[in-house]
């Protein structure tokens, strides 16, 4: 048993995928910082100063002016705002990666096409006959 896992986990694509999750919880420590601490600010200057977070619906319970206050009360609300906020981070997020893997493709050396193998004798003495047989009046 210990010599099949150890030939499953030394398996390339395992290797690569256990580094993919490293790197990748690390981009996205990186990416979450730049949504929150670098975008997210100017986003709301623009709108007005307007928190999506407060932005909630009560289905029992009252009326309340913020969510904190609701949950603290235990009213049962639908947290639409919330949400907003994770579709809006999801999008700025997915288009960061798009400009980044964009990039890293064009950096990335792709291989010259393969010139075709020329064709092989047999072929080109048919070729000939042919051309020749098309030339003859």
């Amino acid at each position: 048993m210990f010599q099949e896992f150890k030939t499953f986990a030394m398996r390339g694509s395992v290797v690569d995928l256990a580094v993919g999750v490293v790197i990748g919880a690390a981009f996205t420590a990186i990416v979450n910082s730049l949504v929150k601490d670098v975008l997210t600010p100017p986003i709301g200057w623009i709108t007005g100063g307007i928190d999506f977070s407060n932005f909630f619906l009560v289905l029992k319970g009252g009326h309340f002016a913020t969510l904190a206050e609701a949950q603290k009360a235990g009213a049962i609300t639908i947290n639409y705002g919330v949400f907003l906020n994770a579709v809006f981070s999801f999008l700025i997020v997915a288009f960061l990666l798009f400009i980044v893997v964009r990039q890293i493709n064009h950096l990335v050396d792709r291989p010259a096409p393969p010139t075709p193998a020329a064709p092989p004798e047999d072929v080109m003495l048919l070729r000939e006959i042919r051309d020749l047989l098309k030339a003859r009046p």
